[in-house]
């Protein structure tokens, strides 16, 4: 269905049985998948959906070879035209076999949490040996491409530097994939102890120069190189690609406040849940972390609205989001502060930001590591691209799986262009 200036896909599953239809929607480029429908009537040719939980419903005519009608949510009345098939990705950039160049499946461990990982490493074909790159993934588990709604933006990183003479390292994260561990309980030392372990594996290859191995993290992996690279762990590089430079809870509120009023949210609606997740802030700290960790739904009444305590889906949102806070992860990240680390780096720093970053806003993260990192620094700041690094109209995360680019061709050149100077 069209959305703005974009079309989104929605993917309707019907099932009969004893002559009840049950009906599951996806929306592919949202990343929602498998979302349950409630009554579905199917009566003269006339299909009707009812999708309760996105105040949301489909009214169509069965034709020959489709139906016909408008998907209607929160007031809003869209033509949409359902056909039988599968809704494909288009990802022009994605990488295709066969590969100029070497691909292994690897394995290395993590000593210190006692795990082991799994990952991909790519290098070029000729003997020599090659500066390295280890890539960090952004928050969430992630698998080794970093991949997310049809895009695998580590799959097409690693491959324009490895075909441009930099050996590469990706891994799935801790309890992804292939990899060994947990991932819910880790925080972003943990995920810091992997990406060493990454470095050490690539200090044992031949194939690799080890006197120029660094790293390059998006978004939460970039807090995580700053960890790093601040304990003086010998790295020749870091280059930082939408990588958080401000405290935990300062980043989440300017997070909130910028994708609101992208969003078109008006100004009462964004203060009225600023003061929600204060309240949720005060609640933990006046329980504790543990008990409202544990037991969220013993405090949902005392941050819930009034008008919305008898609305059991607005309860379960309300307490997900309560022992969300509450994890000793998120609850590290908040309190976590990159200034300390980034006073401490001495190795290159390249500091890449969009300036439609609605997640990790350009201004205020450039200009936090221009006064902490003040040798050796290269930022810069793309206009019209998002977090992901994909040019775009508005910067909300709703578009990330619409747009087909899935790292513009400029943040690549000139990555490899800064690596090039940094390792000659």
């Amino acid at each position: 269905m069209n959305y703005g200036e974009f079309t989104l896909p929605i993917v309707f599953h019907i099932e009969e049985k004893d002559g009840i239809y049950i009906t599951t929607m996806d929306s592919p480029f949202e990343g929602v998948k498998g979302f349950k429908t409630s009554a579905t009537v199917l009566k003269n040719k006339k299909l009707t959906i009812n999708i309760p939980k996105s105040l949301a419903v489909f009214k169509g005519k069965v034709k020959k070879n489709s139906i016909e009608g408008t998907f209607t949510q929160r007031g809003k009345v869209i033509p949409l035209v359902l056909t039988r098939g599968e809704v494909e990705f288009k990802r022009p950039q994605d990488p295709q076999k066969p590969f100029p160049y070497n691909s292994e499946n690897v394995y290395f461990e993590n000593e210190k949490a006692g795990i082991t990982l799994a990952g991909t490493l790519t290098y070029p074909k000729i003997e020599d040996k090659f500066p390295a790159v280890v890539l960090i993934t952004g928050s969430g588990p992630q698998n080794r491409d970093s991949e997310l709604l049809g895009h695998r933006p580590f799959a097409v990183l690693a491959d324009y530097l490895t075909r441009n003479g930099i050996a590469v390292l990706r891994y799935d994260d801790r309890g992804v994939g292939e990899s060994q561990g947990i991932f819910r309980t880790a925080s972003i030392l943990d995920f810091a102890t992997d990406a060493l372990a990454a470095v050490s594996y690539l200090k044992t290859r031949n194939e690799i120069d080890h006197n120029k191995i660094g790293l390059i993290g998006h978004s939460e992996g970039g807090s995580v190189a700053f960890v790093l690279a601040g304990g003086d762990n010998d790295l020749a590089f870091i280059v930082s690609m939408a990588g958080a430079t401000v405290r935990g809870d300062t980043l989440m509120k300017l997070q909130r406040y910028f994708l609101s009023k992208a969003a078109g949210l008006p100004d009462k609606h964004i203060e009225e849940n600023e003061a929600l997740v204060m309240q949720m802030y005060q609640i933990i700290e006046k329980h504790t972390v543990d008990s409202v960790f544990k037991y969220p739904d013993l405090f949902v009444d005392e941050v819930i609205p009034a008008k919305m305590k008898k609305n059991t889906l607005t309860r379960d949102a309300f307490k997900s989001e309560l022992a969300w806070v509450a994890s000793p992860s998120m609850q590290f990240f908040l309190s976590y502060d990159p200034a300390e680390d980034l006073q401490k780096i001495k190795c290159p720093v390249l500091a890449l930001n969009g300036d439609k970053d609605l997640q990790v806003p350009a201004d205020i993260t450039l200009n936090t590591i221009q006064k902490w990192v003040t040798n050796n620094l290269s930022v810069k700041k793309y206009p019209d691209l998002n977090h992901l690094f994909q040019h775009a109209k508005t910067g909300l995360p709703n578009e990330y799986g619409i747009i087909e680019e899935t790292l513009s061709p400029e943040v690549l050149e000139d990555i490899l262009l800064w690596l090039n100077e940094m390792t000659k």
